[in-house]
């Protein structure tokens, strides 16, 4: 199963939009279709397209989920397609550019990018101006903020986002207990620097420095209404004036300015930080790998604004058939279902405005972990507050901004104009461009 990541290359998108946009004379008029009428009789055949999802787990859902569907509209016939992880991306442009794309498929906002910038994508708020509250808000909005593309493309289907994990026994001798841990960016690094003074640098919380979450975290606009780069502002310089203060007072390994390590969680698994981000899932990782360590942790909301990644469902523009399928797309996010998918992949979170306490109930007999349950249950709680990353970020921006910060961080340039570079670099390299 694929949880949403940042895995589109820069070339990857070019190439795509490129491609699609030659044989359809270009974007810009993406969903162009009214409203779509699902109440009356449905027939037909429709296409379901899902990512990796058909295996010994999920098979038996989607079985028994189409048949429900099937049985209300019983003219209708749903053909269930599902691609491999690997090469997924290239997969949906080679069906693009055969107008052969399937009439419901799953797409995150990224992947969704170069079709809609093609006209290849239903407008489901076009469609049925009423969907919109059923959602969560994020999720909905990260369909719907295409630069220079009015409309949503997606319906919000399954969720994840990060908790903040805390090592109480390396902390305690300080002062820090479960009650009065940060919540905020700011009041991260006053303690990792307060932290690292008192031991001599011998705890250290910070294993990376900042990134485009970083900013967007502590509520910042990274990316205005015409799609450019914004964050290279004062505020986001006193971040990493900061961060650079927490690391002269050795409150972050060396390794972690080149990200050239095991990660955030291998090393606060190996304890050499106390704190560290990752999803609810990390529980896992510290039972096999440090248990020790697991009775000692806690998990908490992410600090400020935590991010979202969105998985969802789309309709294709061309579909023959699109009162069925909008209907299908409905019906598979619906909440009900929603929160039957999410009870199954645990540690997900249903894409609608509600389910999410259901679903904590429904898995608690199921999940043995008492930590992996409440680090679930935190993360649901901040959901309605979430934010994606935008589309328009790129892994060699992302790349490009972790060597610019570096220098800033230790000292050896100055953090405004590493911010000015950064900027500057992801705006001419925009995928939307």
């Amino acid at each position: 199963m694929k949880v949403p990541t940042r895995i589109v290359a820069l070339a990857a998108f070019t190439v795509g939009v490129l491609a699609l946009t030659s044989c359809t004379g270009g974007g810009g008029s993406a969903g162009e279709s009214g409203p779509i009428d699902t109440s009356g009789e449905l027939s037909g055949e429709i296409q379901f397209q899902t990512w990796s999802l058909k295996n010994e787990k999920f098979t038996p859902y989607f079985e028994k989920l189409i048949a429900a569907f099937e049985e209300e509209h019983p003219d209708v016939t749903v053909e269930w397609l599902d691609q491999p992880g690997d090469g997924y991306q290239e997969k949906i442009l080679s069906q693009a550019n055969a107008n052969t794309l399937p009439d419901v498929l799953n797409l995150p906002p990224d992947i969704a990018y170069p079709l809609v910038a093609a006209g290849k994508l239903l407008d489901l708020n076009e469609a049925d101006a009423e969907l919109k509250d059923a959602y969560n808000a994020g999720a909905w909005d990260s369909y719907s903020e295409y630069p220079g593309v009015e409309g949503t493309y997606g319906l919000p289907w399954y969720l994840s986002s990060d908790a903040s994990w805390w090592n109480l026994a390396q902390l305690a001798p300080y002062g820090v207990t479960e009650d009065n841990l940060p919540t905020t960016v700011d009041e991260l690094l006053t303690l990792a620097q307060d932290v690292a003074t008192q031991s001599g640098g011998k705890v250290q919380l910070l294993s990376s420095i900042p990134a485009l979450d970083t900013f967007t975290s502590a509520g910042m606009e990274v990316i205005n209404d015409e799609g450019e780069f914004v964050f290279n502002t004062e505020e986001a310089a006193t971040i990493i004036e900061k961060y650079a203060e927490a690391y002269a007072a050795g409150a972050m390994p060396a390794e972690a300015l080149t990200g050239d390590y095991g990660g955030n969680a291998e090393a606060y698994i190996q304890e050499k930080v106390a704190f560290t981000t990752g999803g609810t899932g990390f529980t896992t990782d510290l039972a096999k790998d440090a248990p020790a360590l697991l009775e000692n942790t806690v998990a908490t909301q992410r600090l400020g604004i935590p991010p979202l990644y969105v998985q969802g469902l789309n309709v294709s523009a061309e579909s023959d058939n699109k009162a069925a399928a909008l209907a299908f797309a409905e019906f598979v996010t619906n909440e009900e279902n929603q929160v039957a998918f999410s009870s199954l992949a645990v540690g997900t979170a249903p894409g609608t405005a509600a389910g999410g306490d259901e679903v904590v109930d429904n898995i608690a007999s199921s999940v043995t972990d008492e930590k992996q349950l409440a680090a679930i249950d935190t993360v649901f709680t901040a959901m309605e507050d979430a934010r994606a990353i935008p589309f328009q970020w790129t892994s060699d921006m992302a790349t490009y901004m972790t060597q610019q910060i570096a220098l800033a961080v230790n000292g050896e340039a100055d953090a405004k104009e590493q911010l000015d570079k950064i900027v500057e670099y992801a705006n001419a390299n925009r995928v939307d461009q």
